[in-house]
């Protein structure tokens, strides 16, 4: 039973951090109806910035640089290329973001190399007990934070003038454009949400039980990929019970690999698609995704 407890916590935690990456791919496509790939490499880039200037700027400033240069970042691919390509066939902008990614990726792990990059975190590899359960810090500060981070998007989706401009454009861009609503901006903003989002989710990422980080830290976008599409790629609400659904099964597979060796060792790491498949089988659209309805 306390195993069972123990996987169950951190998986709802991992999850938490796949929730903050998949929340960035809904946020782009209810906003511009792209599908991108660039969350791993902004993960990374997130979580690279704030591993080299820590020891330097000290660890809260290279988190504020790491956050605003992942969005920075995200923010240049928007305006130099989505934008430019807007009215492309959905699958051009989709294989544009995978080339973008590859480039970025390519250049971090030249730049790191074969070195595992400390991020300094000031509660290190320290751990919360409840009951007979541990939990590293690293992973209950990333719930709550995703909880936070997730809470303050939905308060501003329904609340925010920007809010109700990304559902106006959401539901129909034409329309909203025609009521002078900026779809530049808003688009942008949404990058820029997006880019905050994989670097906060690098951020804990890096952290304890992970050594730091390493190129392969960006793999963690994989499984947030299964997470968004499982919840409903226009549903934010998805994205959350998505991520915590894919962190669960993930961790509970990889806790029971020797029970599940009949389906072969490393099974946990499909397990994200697995779950996705399964899931798909059932609802086309996701958990929470809007059903297309064709009048016939």
């Amino acid at each position: 039973m306390t195993q069972f407890l123990s996987l169950l916590v951190n998986g709802l935690s991992l999850g938490a951090i796949y929730a903050l990456i998949a929340l960035g791919f809904v946020i782009i496509f209810k906003a511009s109806e792209v599908v991108t790939f660039m969350q791993g490499s902004l993960l990374l880039l997130g979580a690279y910035l704030i591993a080299r200037l820590h020891d330097s700027i000290g660890f809260w400033p290279a988190v504020i640089v790491g956050l605003l240069g992942t969005a920075a970042a995200s923010v240049a691919m928007e305006r130099l290329v989505i934008s430019r390509l807007r009215g492309a066939p959905t699958i051009s902008l989709a294989i544009v973001t995978i080339g973008a990614d590859l480039i970025l990726l390519t250049e971090l792990t030249r730049r790191i190399g074969s070195d595992i990059l400390s991020a300094g975190h000031p509660w290190g590899g320290d751990s919360i007990r409840f009951g007979g359960v541990g939990i590293p810090t690293n992973r209950v500060l990333a719930i709550l934070v995703a909880g936070i981070l997730i809470g303050a998007f939905f308060a501003a989706f329904k609340y925010s003038s920007w809010g109700v401009a990304m559902r106006a454009a959401a539901e129909d861009g034409e329309a909203a454009a025609l009521m002078g609503i900026r779809l530049g901006r808003v688009s942008m903003t949404a990058w820029a949400i997006a880019g905050v989002l994989a670097a906060t989710a690098g951020l804990f990422a890096i952290g304890s039980p992970t050594p730091g980080a390493t190129p392969a830290v960006s793999l963690v976008a994989l499984s947030a990929i299964p997470a968004a599409i499982l919840g409903g790629l226009d549903s934010t609400g998805g994205a959350l019970v998505g991520g915590l659904i894919i962190g669960v099964a993930e961790t509970m597979a990889a806790g029971y690999q020797d029970d599940l060796l009949f389906l072969g060792r490393g099974f946990g790491s499909v397990v994200p698609y697995v779950v996705m498949v399964a899931v798909l089988l059932v609802r086309p659209s996701g958990l929470f995704g809007t059903r297309d309805v064709t009048r016939v």
